[in-house]
């Protein structure tokens, strides 16, 4: 049996160009874990059914269990670490989930964090079907999903004033 090697892959994760040595076998998901240290992304099902892999590649969600690292080479990859804003403060998610109390045990919550960032990059009045649909693909053993709905509102209405905001100066 022969190993196969590993290839230098250059991504371009939260903002910063990273390299790594890395087999074209190994999933995003290993390699950002394993080889970049973003320990965020959650090894869930492994399977592409529970959501807690998620991240961004281009600004769309992804299950990073399914997709081979080789497919994000010289592309955008965000991961939950990458979602707070430039002044280091809470992307409006992020502090949502805290008021809310959407986060139990957590291991989900950078899936849905992540899927619900990309919902709101696009949409910033989601109505609570299409956040539904948005967090489909995203598992929660804890918290029923009420709280986590509701964060994503609180979220969508504080991004809406704050593009007032900026419209407005």
């Amino acid at each position: 049996m022969t190993a196969i090697s590993k290839q230098l892959m250059t991504f371009r994760v939260n903002g910063e160009t990273r390299q790594v040595a890395a087999s074209p076998t190994h999933t995003l998901l290993e390699v950002l874990r394993e080889e970049l240290d973003l320990t965020g992304t959650k090894h869930g099902c492994e399977l592409g059914h529970c959501g807690a892999c998620t991240v961004l590649l281009d600004g769309k969600p992804v299950l990073s269990c399914l997709a081979l690292a080789i497919e994000a080479q010289d592309r955008e990859i965000t991961t939950v670490e990458g979602l707070a804003r430039d002044d280091n403060t809470l992307h409006p998610l992020q502090q949502a989930f805290a008021e809310r109390g959407a986060a139990q045990c957590g291991y989900c919550t950078p899936g849905f964090l992540v899927s619900g960032v990309a919902l709101l990059a696009q949409n910033t009045n989601p109505t609570r079907d299409e956040i539904k649909a948005a967090l489909a693909g995203n598992l929660c053993r804890c918290t029923g999903y009420t709280k986590i709905i509701e964060a994503v509102e609180l979220a969508a209405t504080r991004l809406r004033k704050e593009h007032e905001m900026t419209a407005s100066t």
